[in-house]
Formats: C-alpha cells, sequence, structure tokens
C-alpha cells in the first residue's frame, strides 16, 4: 500500500474541498438569483469539464500552465516556480476540473430557496451577508454537502487529468489513482487491488456519511 500516495490524495481533495467550495457557494448563489442573457452560456462554460474527456482537459491545462503561456510566466516570475509537475499545479487543476461537481449542486439547492423569504428578509432590513448566513444556507446546506462530497470523492479517483498535468512524482504528484496505475503497469496486481480497495471503502464511506448527515438536517428542519 502506498501511503504516501494516499496521504497526497487526501491533503489535495481537502485542499481543493476548502478552496473551491466557498467559492462555489457564492457563485452558485449568484447564478441562482441572476436573470442575465448571458447566464446559459456561463453555465455551459461551468459545465465543460463534466463532458470533455479529461484527457482533452488536462492536455489545455497543461498548455495553459507551461512555461511558453503568459499564465504560466507570470506564475513563475511571481513564485519561482512552473505549474506543470507540480502539487501546486495539480491543486489548481483540481480547482478547475471540480467545478460542476461544486457548483452545480450548489446553484440548484439555492434555486430551491422561495424568492419570497429573500423578499421578506429583504423587507426586514437584512444585509445580503446576513440574508445568505441566516436564512438561505440553513435551506440550501443539503445541496453545499451534497457538492463537498461529490467534489472530494472525484478528486480522490481523478486520473487522467492528474497525470497529464502532474505526471507520477512520488510525494508531490503521484496521487492514489496515479499509483494504482503504476502497479498495474509494473504487473503488481496485489498492491494494486489493495489500494483500489482502500479507495473504493474510502469513497464509499464519505458517500454514506453524506446521506446519513443530508438525513439528520432533514429530520432537524422538518
Amino acid at each position: 500500500m502506498d501511503w504516501e500516495a494516499f496521504g497526497l490524495s487526501l491533503r489535495l481533495g481537502a485542499l481543493t474541498v476548502a478552496l473551491l467550495i466557498p467559492l462555489a457557494v457564492l457563485g452558485g448563489r449568484a447564478l441562482a438569483v441572476t436573470r442575465i442573457k448571458a447566464k446559459p452560456a456561463i453555465e455551459a462554460m461551468l459545465m465543460l469539464p463534466l463532458v470533455l474527456p479529461p484527457t482533452v482537459v488536462g492536455f489545455y491545462l497543461m498548455s495553459g500552465f507551461g512555461a511558453a503561456s503568459w499564465f504560466g510566466q507570470a506564475f513563475e516570475w511571481l513564485f519561482g516556480q512552473t505549474l506543470v509537475f507540480t502539487f501546486e499545479g495539480l491543486l489548481v487543476a483540481s480547482l478547475i476540473v471540480n467545478i460542476p461537481f461544486a457548483a452545480q449542486p450548489i446553484q440548484r439547492a439555492f434555486e430551491a430557496v422561495g424568492p419570497e423569504l429573500r423578499e421578506a428578509a429583504a423587507s426586514c432590513g437584512m444585509s445580503w451577508w446576513r440574508m445568505l448566513w441566516r436564512v438561505e444556507l440553513p435551506l440550501a446546506w443539503p445541496g453545499i454537502l451534497t457538492g463537498t462530497v461529490l467534489t472530494f470523492a472525484h478528486t480522490l479517483g481523478e486520473f487522467g487529468v492528474v497525470l497529464m498535468v502532474g505526471g507520477s512524482i512520488p510525494g508531490e504528484t503521484r496521487t492514489i489513482a496515479i499509483a494504482i496505475y503504476d502497479r498495474v503497469q509494473a504487473f503488481d496486481e496485489a498492491a494494486a487491488g489493495q489500494m483500489a480497495a482502500v479507495l473504493l471503502m474510502v469513497s464509499l464511506a464519505t458517500i454514506a456519511a453524506s446521506y446519513l448527515l443530508t438525513q439528520r438536517i432533514g429530520r432537524r428542519h422538518g
């Protein structure tokens, strides 16, 4: 069992959730209440990582993060390193790839909040931030939890984008999914099976915990 790769995957998943979910809450809420004409185009762009093959997404990210791109050059000038084949690049790629998994369920949860509740809160003099914190977030919590679980689980299992952007550098970019692939390539099916079983159990436990928590929250607010 490659515990180093497993720990790196957990760290990548935790950081992706911590950085992406707050942005998805703000963005999902904005999309839920907005009525601008560009809304379908924005939603389509956010869904692209979900429908494109991972190798296509990985290729564009690798090109965008490389030293030949303006973004890669700017990052190297600011931080003294490139994004390709680094954990930082893997994290940025993970944030981009997981946008649809985080944003869509959160947006749908905010859309389910009745506009009359927002109007009532506004008429009581609530600020935008207080309305979000006291009224909308408690009602949208199941969608936020779903987005969190999907983001974390998908990060653990992501393979194509990780391989394209990060490669397989031990302790730096080799996640558990890449480690399984490396063991299969080396005909070490016992180690690959062991790591696959661990990944399966963690994913099942995460999803089961989210269902139990959602049911408990539903009974509390029911």
